[in-house]
C-alpha cells in the first residue's frame, strides 16, 4: 500500500527514505546536529536532493562530521576539501563548516552541549504545526530568526533565518509534516 507523504519528497527513493526515516525526528546528539548544520548551509542556493546525494561524500570529506577535528582543520585541509568533487566546492561554504565547528565548541563550553543551546529556542520541546498543504509552510519563523540572529552574533556562518528553519525542520525542532502525511502523527509522538 502506498504511503501518503509530504509532497516535497516526490518519487525519488533517496528523498522518500530521508523523509520517512529522518526529517522531523528530534535530534539531540551534538555531532548529528552539526552534520545538519553543515549540510543545510551547503544547500543554500541548491536543492536538498543535491545535498542528500552528496551526503556520504560529505561524511567522508569532513571526518564523519567530527566537529572537534574539523575545528582544527588547517588551510591545507581546506584546500583539499575544495578539490573534492564529491562535495559542494564553494570556498565560503567549506570555510563556514570549519568556523562553525569552532563555534560549536564555544557553545558547548557555555551551555554544556550544542543540543542544549539549539533546543532552548523552542523551549526544549518540538513545536507541532498543523499544515494541510506544503504551500502553507513558512520559509522562516520568529524562532528561526531569533536562532539565526544569535548564531550570527556568535560568529556562525551560513545560518540565515531560512537555512535555520530548514535545519529546525530537519532535526525535529518543529514538526512540519503535513497533517495528511503518515509521518505527522509518528513525529508528533517522538
Amino acid at each position: 500500500m502506498e504511503k501518503n507523504r509530504c509532497t516535497w519528497c516526490g518519487d525519488d527513493p533517496l528523498y522518500q527514505r530521508y523523509h520517512d526515516e529522518e526529517w522531523g525526528v528530534p535530534v539531540y546528539d551534538d555531532q548529528k546536529l552539526f552534520e545538519f548544520l553543515v549540510l543545510e548551509g551547503a544547500q543554500a542556493g541548491l536543492s536538498w536532493i543535491t545535498i542528500l546525494r552528496k551526503r556520504d561524500a560529505y561524511r567522508e570529506a569532513f571526518d564523519g562530521f567530527d566537529y572537534k577535528k574539523i575545528a582544527n582543520y588547517s588551510q591545507k585541509d581546506e584546500i583539499q576539501l575544495l578539490k573534492n568533487a564529491g562535495i559542494v566546492r564553494n570556498k565560503l561554504k567549506v570555510r563556514s563548516a570549519i568556523i562553525n565547528a569552532q563555534m560549536v565548541l564555544k557553545i558547548q563550553r557555555e551551555f554544556g552541549s550544542f543540543s542544549n543551546y539549539i533546543w532552548s529556542f523552542v523551549g526544549g520541546e518540538p513545536m507541532l504545526n498543523s499544515w494541510e498543504k506544503v504551500k502553507g509552510i513558512p520559509v522562516s519563523t520568529n524562532e528561526s530568526e531569533r536562532l539565526s540572529k544569535d548564531l550570527k552574533k556568535r560568529g556562525f556562518k551560513f545560518v540565515g533565518p531560512t537555512i535555520m528553519y530548514a535545519f529546525m525542520q530537519a532535526v525535529g525542532m518543529v514538526n512540519d509534516h503535513t497533517t495528511d502525511c503518515f509521518r505527522y502523527n509518528e513525529c508528533k509522538i517522538s
